[in-house]
């Protein structure tokens, strides 16, 4: 290939010399609120949302299983040393380091081939900003501070406006770029660094990351430049994260036209192409490489308002979310997709929904819902909300999953605090930290309920408060309360779920409104005045839901709680769901176990579903009689448990 540097330079000079000058571009615009806080920006091509987000800053948390899990996730964030994740960040710009670097993926041999080195960073950066914005803490504004001064440093002393931490420093990156063939996913880790960097501008207001941020896009800009169109979607067959997301956000904010041209370029038209023509390709296909990929997509349709990338968009949610899913959210095995067909020869496997995929569906779903505001979106983020991101975290370490698996008799698996880096422990702790960030949206007239979580929303343009006090998912009714300085004219939007046939609204304990259509949204629309209550109750009892294409295979749900056969901790030894090699799921913890039998009819079976004494425990009765220990899946940790089961014809002796 053509050396295509600069007056001859060898491209390693070329990539190491980028920056040095124009690279430095000035703060991003006071509308980078928009790409979280919904605020309007007006730019060529740019397609209006639906509704708004509220920013996180107006929502508040009350007590209950999600703030259980905020506070976990802000005390192990707490407890890392960002010395140690800029260690590898510092020796690649040639300035000392000031810890020691962390292990697993950030630096031990055994994952090298996989080149995540500074992964780790970019999550933190991201959760860092997310509880800052949530809470106001300032502690996580002065860690977001130090890692961009650290940044900054490393920019300065390298002369480039990329920093890494890969064992061979930027040499893996040029490789890449000139389309040598390597190992790992240099793009992918990089889209960590890139992600977290504009949270930290975005929600944390800070200026050294936004510098450190504008010279990092403006040094892939024209690392890039030479590709060719053929060249660069070459390189896009390798994971490269959520890339082309990162710079429909950066043109958002500053409308900088390379930064379009960039999320375009980025966008991998292997992908793209058959999705936009309604095609499902994804059998085989790695899952969590494709879903950043498609959230890319619904920005670039954002930014430009070329239909194809929301048709495959939109296409990709309605494939994997409505036929490719488990009953939890999640999907496929082992990382990958699988043929539909296929359901019933996967659905036991140790390794199946990664947790990061959740993560990233959930992103997807949210960018689409702001556009298309209906229900089944928001029944979706719910299930998985409970069922795949509550569910994934340790209740009492705040650690996180990878495998969400449903082999029967296997528990769930944590990552170690400072040995486990994984993709998912990244994920992990972003996920628990931004909770607030979808309970309520609005348009300019209507305040939109999605989720029952026990909360508040201050809405400032309205002099508004509404607070929502519920014990959902223990009772199945929530109460909604406004404060108003004086009365207001506007519309309440409450979802009847999918999963509730009847809904009733109350209003100051009268009946306004019944409905027993669910999927929807039911709205109120009156003068409020202050201390006005909404009371809406909701009907939730157990169902069977059978598996795509394996109808014998059954799931029980109640609400949009799936409930999980719990087994104790027969043969566990205490502890040993905290490990470090995520390669081995299904290898620990791996002693033969016989589940309980259960034969039937499914719905039989899901009417046969009592309730015990305890909160949203059950029992159903297994083949012998004995009755089986039902209770919602994210409450299970530290036992074995099922949450599918392969159900028996009934067996009659003669």
């Amino acid at each position: 290939m053509t050396d295509p540097s600069p007056a001859g330079q060898s491209r390693r000079h070329f990539l190491t010399s980028v920056g040095k000058s124009a690279l430095l571009a000035g703060p991003l615009a006071a509308t980078a609120n928009a790409v979280y806080a919904g605020t309007p920006v007006k730019r060529p091509g740019l397609q209006t949302a639906s509704l708004r987000p509220f920013d996180m800053a107006d929502v508040t948390l009350g007590e209950g299983p999600f703030l259980q899990a905020q506070r976990k996730t802000e005390a192990y964030l707490l407890s890392l040393d960002p010395d140690r994740m800029l260690h590898n960040f510092r020796v690649n710009a040639g300035l000392p380091p000031k810890a020691p670097v962390y292990g697993g993926w950030e630096s031990d041999p055994m994952w090298a081939d996989i080149n995540c080195h500074g992964h780790t960073l970019g999550h933190y950066l991201s959760a860092c900003a997310l509880a800052y914005r949530a809470t106001g803490d300032k502690r996580f504004k002065a860690r977001i501070e130090h890692i961009a001064d650290d940044l900054a440093a490393c920019q300065a002393a390298s002369g480039t406006g990329l920093v890494c931490a890969f064992p061979d420093g930027p040499a893996l990156v040029a490789a890449h770029l000139r389309g040598e063939p390597i190992t790992g996913v240099p793009w992918y880790t990089l889209h960590k660094v890139y992600a977290g960097l504009r949270d930290s501008a975005v929600l944390a207001d800070s200026d050294t990351a936004r510098a450190v941020l504008m010279r990092l896009a403006d040094w892939a800009v024209v690392a890039s430049r030479p590709l060719s169109p053929a060249q660069f979607e070459t390189m896009l067959d390798t994971e490269h994260g959520g890339m082309n997301e990162v710079f429909a956000d950066l043109y958002t904010m500053t409308g900088t036209a390379e930064y379009r041209t960039m999320a375009e370029r980025f966008s991998h038209k292997a992908i793209l192409a058959p999705l936009a023509q309604n095609r499902d390709h994804l059998d085989g296909l790695h899952a969590n490489t494709q879903v950043p990929k498609i959230i890319g997509f619904q920005r670039v349709w954002e930014i430009t308002g070329d239909a194809k990338y929301r048709t495959a968009s939109e296409f990709f949610w309605n494939t994997v979310a409505l036929t490719r899913s488990f009953a939890t959210g999640g999907h496929g095995d082992n990382e990958h997709f699988f043929p539909v067909a296929d359901f019933g020869k996967h659905v036991f496997s140790a390794k199946g929904s990664e947790t990061c995929c959740q993560h990233n569906m959930l992103k997807l779903t949210r960018a689409l819902f702001l556009h298309d505001p209906q229900a089944r979106y928001a029944d979706y983020y719910e299930r998985t909300l409970y069922n795949g991101i509550l569910a994934s975290q340790d209740p009492d370490t705040g650690m996180a999953t990878y495998f969400q698996g449903a082999r029967p008799g296997y528990m769930k698996l944590y990552h170690a605090p400072e040995t486990a880096f994984w993709c998912c422990t990244g994920t992990g702790m972003e996920n628990h930290v931004k909770y607030r960030d979808s309970i309520y949206f609005h348009d300019d007239r209507a305040l939109y309920v999605n989720l029952f979580v026990p909360s508040a929303v201050r809405w400032r343009e309205k002099g508004a408060v509404l607070t929502q006090t519920t014990a959902f998912p223990e009772t199945s009714t929530t109460n909604l309360r406004w404060t108003l300085k004086s009365p207001a004219q506007l519309a309440l939007k409450l979802r009847h779920p999918g999963w509730s046939g009847t809904a009733i609204v109350l209003v100051n304990g009268v009946e306004a409104m019944r409905s027993t259509v669910p999927g929807r949204y039911l709205e109120i629309a009156r003068v409020w005045r202050n201390d006005d209550v909404v009371e809406m109750r909701l009907d939730m009892h157990p169902i069977a839901e059978r598996l795509p294409t394996a109808p014998d295979i059954v799931a029980f749900t109640v609400g949009p709680l799936v409930l999980a056969g719990a087994f104790g901790q027969d043969g566990l030894a205490p502890g040993a769901d905290i490990v470090t090699n995520e390669r081995k799921y299904g290898d620990y913890n791996a002693t033969a176990f016989t589940p309980p039998r259960l034969t039937g009819d499914p719905e039989t079976l899901a009417q046969a579903i009592r309730p015990t004494k305890r909160t949203l425990e059950f029992t159903i009765p297994a083949a012998d009689g004995r009755p089986v220990r039902l209770v919602p899946y994210h409450r299970i940790a530290h036992e074995r448990y099922a949450t599918y089961w392969q159900v028996g014809p009934v067996t009659t002796t003669v």
